[in-house]
């Protein structure tokens, strides 16, 4: 009987250790065991119901685009389950030399792909605007190198753009920073666009043409009762007998072709090995493995703090129509990001109830999660009383802090995944899942487990022809 040991239950281990049950559904002589530190399965998906109201301390749905996520909600019976962004309501703000400016229409993640909206528009300047007018113009380029986000963003529409746009986004998204993360990581569409069409705004055009005529996906999906739904299902497949909390693993080293295991004094020993941990932790149990472990140790990570608030219905009333607000680093906020979830998705409040999430923290703000919960609160109510007119107390509120949670994909990094991919690939039953290596979001962490599940099967002679 062949062991596996999958080491971390956030998404990715989960995702593992279901794609691993299946098998053993399907008859194949096989045992796994999931190790969880701490005292619930989930990772960073985490839900509440609270005052009527469903509050996600971590993230709130994924790309529907990306399939991953909402294939793992069918096969776990979910379908019923999934809701869908109300993208007629979607309208975001930026907060700009104090006021809220809407995202002009047309502007696609950063790309403007309608001249007249954006030259109406006061949120840029008309250097800008000529700059957007000229990047029509942009020549193919191949040539150019890996470069920052800021550096390929500057080229096509300048400085301001990335101030007033790239970072916001990035830093809601990633934690990180335009002028650090690598654009060939988080960008890799936008740079194949430039390489083919140069202008980006011609690419995003040509794109819309090529998918006239297919209906419109919402661009987010979730769950009728929280994210929190997903780890619950995928949970409830796995046997008690085959997952344990409060389990920390302290070391794992390969011996005689078998991987030993130390968890709480006793050593246990495994065919194969799943690590659907953060990078660095993956890097401090890999300590015998030093190629590998250095390649992982050299992944940066920030850190966040989401704040969740319930209010009454004199703010929902009162607050702008659409999804939320964005906020410039320049603008002096300490908030990056402001949600208003009960727009952007059905069955998240009742009528007379507004929930809204912010987001703090990021690489440029670490020292936040020194604060207390009470003191972050104070932080969130007094900035939500000039970003979005709210003067009342909330009539409940939820911190989390999550430090080390995000991966940041610097310059280097698609090079050091490959290096990675190919230690690993050379080292039998070991396997490694999660955030840090080939997309961040929940779609993507599904498929690395259940990519990292097929590896070690395949490595330990078990056939992975029947697994979808």
């Amino acid at each position: 009987m062949k062991r596996i040991a999958v080491i971390g239950a956030g998404i990715s281990g989960l995702a593992a250790a279901f794609k691993l049950q299946k098998q053993i559904e399907r008859g194949a002589q096989l045992e796994y065991l999931l190790l969880e530190a701490t005292e619930r399965f989930g990772g960073v998906i985490k839900t509440e119901q609270v005052e009527g109201c469903v509050l996600e301390s971590g993230p709130d749905s994924f790309l529907t685009e990306k399939s991953w996520g909402a294939d793992l909600c069918r096969e776990l019976g979910l379908q019923d389950q999934l809701i869908y962004s109300k993208d007629v309501e979607r309208k975001t703000y930026m907060f700009a030399k104090g006021r809220l400016v809407p995202i002009p229409d047309g502007l696609m993640f950063m790309v403007p792909t309608k001249f007249l909206p954006m030259f109406t528009s006061p949120l840029f300047s008309w250097t800008t605007k000529a700059r957007i007018l000229q990047e029509w113009f942009y020549k193919p380029s191949t040539d150019a190198g890996e470069c920052t986000v800021a550096d390929f963003i500057v080229r096509h529409y300048g400085r301001e753009m990335v101030d007033r746009v790239a970072d916001p986004l990035l830093a809601g998204v990633y934690g990180g920073t335009a002028d650090e993360l690598s654009a060939q990581a988080v960008l890799p569409r936008f740079v194949d666009m430039e390489a083919k069409y140069g202008s980006l705004g011609k690419a995003m055009i040509a794109a819309r043409k090529q998918s006239l005529g297919v209906p419109n996906k919402p661009i987010f999906t979730s769950l009728r009762n929280g994210m929190q739904q997903m780890v619950n299902a995928v949970s409830a497949r796995i046997p008690d007998s085959a997952r344990r909390l409060n389990a920390p693993v302290e070391q794992i080293k390969g011996e005689s072709g078998k991987w030993l295991l130390m968890c709480a004094g006793r050593t246990e020993e495994f065919d194969a090995v799943i690590l659907a941990t953060p990078a660095y932790a993956a890097a401090a149990l890999l300590a015998e493995a030093p190629q590998i472990a250095q390649q992982l140790s050299a992944i940066r990570y920030s850190s966040s703090v989401t704040v969740a608030l319930v209010y009454d219905n004199t703010v929902r009333t009162a607050l702008p129509p659409g999804f939320g607000i964005l906020v410039p680093r320049s603008e002096g906020f300490r908030t990056l990001a402001v949600t208003f979830v009960h727009n952007k998705f059905d069955n998240r409040a009742p009528e007379d109830r507004a929930v809204i999430r912010c987001f703090l923290g990021g690489c440029r703000d670490e020292s936040v999660l020194d604060e207390t919960d009470d003191k972050i609160a104070g932080i969130v109510g007094g900035e939500l009383a000039e970003l979005a007119g709210i003067t009342v107390a909330p009539l409940a509120f939820r911190v989390q802090k999550w430090p080390r949670a995000m991966a940041q994909y610097g310059i280097g990094h698609s090079a050091r995944v490959v290096q990675i991919r190919e230690l690993v690939a050379g080292t039998p039953g070991l396997a490694l899942a999660g955030n840090a290596y080939s997309g961040i979001g929940v779609p993507d962490c599904v498929r690395s487990g259940s990519e990292a599940a097929v590896k070690v099967l395949s490595d330990i002679g078990i056939s992975t022809s029947a697994i979808t």
